[in-house]
């Protein structure tokens, strides 16, 4: 019997211990002071060394193990922080502060909505003629004229690069008639002499085909770089200017649209905001627009300069090579430095790299 009553007086200090614990937590009110804590470790002067309950006000009694105690008012007191408690572990401050990781990705969602709503509507409204856009008479004839050189010299690069593969197979095919004339030479003894002819005017014609066709790729490959690259880049820019362009007359549309609603709070808040939009997309206009404007004026100076030097190397090539002139040639390449491979040669070992 004696062991059935402390086993019940033991199981009802468990029970009003954690009934306690829990009427901590359920009454537990942001902004209130929490005055009790649940006391699971050992006393802090025993902990830390000294005599912490001198300065608690409330008892001079220290609770026993497991028990609830006030806690000391006094500051330098230690207040326990529960595990999931909203109180600040370094000013006591009992407002939490919730934060949401998903709030920044769903407003730059509806922020691209709108934009992106906008401008489908600014661009539907002008190819049906139901609003105006902003024309810039300076800079776009030039952007049109642009696109107009780069697509005609996009058709030069693809004509040329299809006179070198045709030339190449002419020079592969000369090199290889060279070679059998001069196996024919030596097994034929009776027409030697015209045999070695042929076979040395093929080599000839191999030797400076070869020449020519060294020429040509150095001439493509610079107009595939001023045309997939330099102005390619430019044209990257203008596609910007645009986007920024139509962006602009779409808030600027908005602005005019909420500019004309009655006067009141809504409205007045709603045409400092579109205002705001507005400024912001006019500033990235303009400036877009004068970086427009400085890459067309680099370029042209820039086309100008490559396309001099190349139509020269074009010229001059074609010229030394169907007129026969092989020292005019060979000249030609070496005033514009360009290097011959030999078409037998194959890639380098990885040693040589």
């Amino acid at each position: 019997m004696d062991d059935d009553r402390s086993a019940f007086s033991d199981s009802r200090k468990i029970h009003g211990l954690t009934n306690n614990y829990t009427d901590v937590h359920r009454g537990f009110r942001p902004g209130e002071n929490v005055n009790l804590r649940l006391n699971l470790t050992p006393p802090l002067d025993e902990e830390y060394g000294e005599d912490v309950s001198a300065d608690c006000s409330t008892s001079d009694v220290k609770p026993a193990y497991g028990e609830l105690s006030p806690v000391c008012a006094s500051p330098s007191a230690r207040t326990p922080i529960f595990a999931g408690s909203p109180v600040s572990p370094f000013n006591g401050d009992l407002s939490p502060v919730v934060t949401r990781p998903g709030d920044s990705k769903i407003d730059a969602i509806k922020k691209w909505s709108i934009s992106t709503f906008k401008c489908t509507k600014q661009i539907l409204s002008e190819k049906l003629g139901k609003t105006s856009r902003t024309v810039d008479s300076e800079l776009e004839p030039q952007i049109d004229q642009l696109r107009d050189t780069h697509r005609r010299y996009l058709n030069i690069l693809r004509l040329a690069k299809a006179m070198a593969s045709h030339f190449s197979g002419v020079v592969q095919t000369q090199h290889v008639l060279g070679e059998a004339f001069a196996d024919l030479a030596q097994k034929s003894p009776e027409l030697q002499e015209e045999f070695l002819y042929n076979a040395d005017t093929q080599r000839n014609l191999t030797k400076n085909g070869e020449t020519l066709l060294g020429a040509l790729n150095f001439f493509i490959s610079s107009l595939n770089t001023l045309c997939n690259k330099t102005i390619e880049d430019t044209l990257m820019t203008i596609r910007d200017y645009e986007t920024a362009r139509v962006e602009f007359d779409a808030y600027r549309t908005d602005m005019e649209r909420v500019a004309q609603e009655p006067k009141s709070d809504a409205s007045a808040a709603k045409m400092r905001e579109s205002q705001q939009m507005y400024d912001s997309h006019r500033n990235r206009y303009e400036k877009l627009r004068g970086n427009v404007s400085v890459k067309l004026k680099f370029l042209h100076e820039n086309r100008v300069k490559v396309m001099h030097k190349q139509l020269l190397l074009f010229h001059n090539a074609i010229s030394a090579y169907f007129s026969g002139n092989q020292a005019n040639l060979e000249a030609t390449l070496k005033q514009f430095n360009i290097k011959l491979q030999s078409p037998n040669a194959g890639m380098p070992s990885w040693l040589e790299k």
